[in-house]
């Protein structure tokens, strides 16, 4: 199978337009075994996957340790890896252990985003994956959704710290491509104003759900010549499930309002006798922004699915019926 690709700005990063997000290989711990991680990794890989994202975040490095592992086999040339700066790995006494996550790791996390950290945060997640390097290195959660009132400091701190570290390590050729991996458009488009980044990754902003940067982010995006990947391209799994006591929303349980929406674009999906996960999964590709989309996996069976909903064909009466409803956006391709 191939998978078309883009170009992260003018990196020269290529993406295929289906990724793998790698956070719930780390996040769900000993419920995956590293076997069953590499099939995961093999699998995505053999059926034309050519882009791979991973965090110190995710597991508490259990998520580096296993995407690495399943990619070192495999040609270097042959694939793109990102991962992220931000939070530093320290033993569980000297920091915090991130709720969401189910891994057994032996560290907890500390917020760094200083220059200094920033190049102490890449060399161990080298060191975890295993690998000889990293092609997109991203400023991770710099954003109000993480740190509330205390964004603005944040901001600053990553302004005078690991945001000029990144350009620096990629002048040196240490990294291709630089961003930000946040859930918030806001702050990219703050960073875009200050910053000659390459891409952003965005976790459920612009989605099937959710257009709101589509009037002036991601124009001024195509202005500045940076991508945009889409993490969390299900709303972290409200247009991917039909009960509602499994609708999620930015990780808890979806509010009324948006789980009515839901429903209403997966109505007019089955109109057009389309399954809503395959619009969810190709509808933000519509957009020259957008690069690629990487939902994260858990299964086998999860990686097997996304690669059918992406190459499912859709009709453009499916868009104009989701417009013309107020539901989401016609973007013409």
């Amino acid at each position: 199978m191939t998978l078309p690709k883009r170009m992260l700005g003018g990196s020269g990063v290529e993406v295929t337009e289906l990724g793998m997000g790698g956070a719930p290989l780390g996040a769900i711990g000993a419920r995956l075994t590293g076997e069953e991680a590499d099939e995961i990794v093999h699998t995505a890989w053999n059926a034309g996957i050519r882009y791979f994202d991973t965090a110190p975040l995710y597991g508490h490095g259990l998520s580096e340790k296993r995407v690495g592992h399943g990619l070192s086999t495999l040609d270097r040339s042959s694939f793109a890896l990102s991962t992220k700066v931000g939070r530093l790995l320290v033993p569980i006494a000297e920091g915090e252990r991130f709720d969401g996550m189910r891994d057994e790791e032996p560290f907890s996390i500390q917020y760094d985003y200083s220059y200094d950290a920033v190049r102490k945060s890449f060399e161990s997640s080298l060191e975890r994956l295993g690998l000889d390097r990293v092609d997109v290195l991203l400023c991770h959660d710099i954003d109000t959704w993480t740190h509330a009132d205390a964004q603005p400091g944040i901001f600053e701190t990553a302004k005078e710290g690991a945001l000029p570290a990144l350009m620096d390590m990629r002048k040196e050729g240490l990294v291709r491509a630089v961003g930000l991996g946040v859930n918030e458009w806001q702050v990219c488009s703050d960073v875009l104003d200050l910053f000659d980044v390459d891409c952003f990754l965005l976790a459920g902003r612009f989605t099937l759900l959710e257009q709101e940067p589509l009037e002036t982010f991601l124009p001024k995006c195509l202005e500045h010549n940076a991508s945009i990947i889409i993490g969390g391209p299900y709303n972290s799994g409200l247009l991917a499930q039909t009960e509602r006591r499994f609708a999620t929303y930015d990780y808890k349980p979806s509010p009324d309002d948006l789980w009515e929406k839901a429903n209403a674009i997966r109505g007019v999906c089955e109109q057009h006798d389309v399954d809503m996960r395959a619009a969810a999964l190709q509808y933000p590709l519509r957009h020259k922004a957008v690069a690629s989309v990487i939902p994260g996996v858990r299964s086998l069976d999860e990686m097997q699915q996304n690669l059918s909903l992406i190459q499912a064909d859709l009709p453009d009466a499916l868009w104009r019926d989701l417009d013309a409803a107020g539901l989401a956006p016609y973007i013409e391709v």
